[in-house]
């Protein structure tokens, strides 16, 4: 009981907060405003430190690549099937949300800060770039800072020795900001508890219908991309003969990811399921690792979901065909970011509603949905990675990777 409580500690202690946060707010109503600032110290404290900590994430692990020409080909293989699943996860999200819209009845939060509307062109130019080097310190400059992180990343990487001490200096503050984060998420359920007293106050119980109704779709589609397409993934890899070896193997990663609610600790499970399945060990080897921090289809799923949420919640529309594209393009981002930094989940919501110019009003709707949804979340990150591997295998291979090589267990 003592290992499952540290093992999803953060987020009982943020539903305690949610809990009686939500009971103040039917309590009191109205008087809860006062409650607000608490939850608005909490949210800057967390804009205020995404920007460092994920110019350091990513610029350092670019740093540290090998510059090795050694596995080449399935390193490649491996990038598009990542890639690939965590753009098909997004895709039948957003299908689903049309099919069963979770937008209807929704209350309308009014907007504290105004949107601008841009020209396509100049929208694109403001993301990805500014016009001098402050701008980049912005929230609001968000993708464009990334950008700037992966440039950096490979400068360094290219400098060669010349350039080891200002790698050890990135290595050095991607450790300690993912410290400041882990202490800011300290009081998360104090912070959040605050503001969700304040929005139930405020705005009324109705907001529960929509928690229940997007969290409702997600484990609905969660379930059905588990089942149904890890299915067609595996029967891709190995025929009817990698669809049954595939589940049987892939029942002790399940219940690993769920029992420990982390994608690094299921590593060892998905290793050994890997070997009982027949991946070649150095496909193995390269794939478990770093799926485990950058293939997140369970988390391309959730944040389909969350800015679904977001946007109706704001009165804005989901669907027009640049707002989809950009939404595709930010769920890529939020699973290569978020995987090497503690609760890299809300960084990612801070990335979309930074691109999407959201105010920090609709950070904690995203945040309360990606806590009670973490669990599946994390069920598919984890076990993705083996039916990835499978594929991997599929095609470095070839098609008779499984021939004589894999046994149940």
């Amino acid at each position: 009981m003592n290992k499952f409580f540290q093992n999803y500690k953060g987020i009982i202690l943020l539903l305690i907060g949610i809990i009686l946060g939500s009971i103040a707010g039917l309590i009191f109503g109205k008087q809860v405003e006062v409650l607000k600032p608490i939850g608005d110290i909490f949210l800057n404290f967390l804009f205020t430190a995404v920007i460092p900590l994920v110019f350091f994430a990513i610029s350092s692990a670019i740093a540290n690549l090998s510059t090795t020409n050694q596995l080449n080909k399935m390193m490649g293989v491996m990038s598009l099937v990542f890639l690939s699943t965590v753009i098909i996860a997004a895709l039948i999200t957003i299908f689903a949300v049309y099919i069963f819209p979770i937008h209807e009845n929704i209350q309308v939060i009014k907007l504290t800060e105004v949107i601008a509307k841009k020209p396509i062109g100049d929208q694109i130019t403001s993301m990805l770039t500014t016009g001098e080097f402050y701008e980049l310190l912005s929230r609001k400059s968000m993708l464009a800072m990334i950008i700037f992180s992966v440039l950096i990343g490979f400068a360094t990487l290219h400098s060669g020795e010349k350039g080891a001490s200002f790698s050890r200096f990135l290595n050095s503050g991607n450790e300690v900001f993912k410290n400041v984060f882990i202490l800011i998420m300290k009081l998360a359920p104090i912070g959040l508890g605050a503001y969700f007293a304040y929005q139930v106050g405020v705005f009324g119980p109705q907001l529960f219908g929509t928690y229940a109704r997007s969290l409702g779709l997600y484990y609905g589609v969660a379930a059905f991309y588990f089942v149904f397409i890890f299915s067609l993934y595996a029967f891709i890899a190995g025929g009817m003969k990698g669809l049954k070896i595939f589940w049987p193997n892939n029942i002790v990663p399940s219940a690993t990811s769920i029992g420990t609610c982390s994608s690094i600790a299921t590593i060892p499970a998905n290793l050994e399921a890997c070997k009982k399945i027949g991946v070649p060990d150095y496909i193995t080897n390269v794939t478990i690792p770093l799926g485990a921090t950058l293939h997140k289809d369970g988390s391309s799923i959730s944040s389909i979901i969350k800015m679904a949420v977001v946007f109706a919640m704001f009165g804005k529309s989901f669907d027009s065909a640049d707002v989809i594209v950009l939404a595709v393009g930010m769920t890529i981002l939020v699973s290569i970011v978020e995987g090497g930094i503690p609760n890299g989940g809300y960084v990612g919501e801070l990335l979309f509603i930074s691109a999407y110019g959201f105010p920090p009003e609709a950070l904690p709707p995203a945040m309360i949905i990606g806590t009670l949804v973490d669990p599946m979340a994390t069920l598919l990150n984890a076990t993705g990675d083996n039916v990835s591997a499978m594929l991997v295998s599929r095609f470095t291979e070839g098609k008779n990777w499984l021939k004589g090589l894999a046994t149940t267990g």
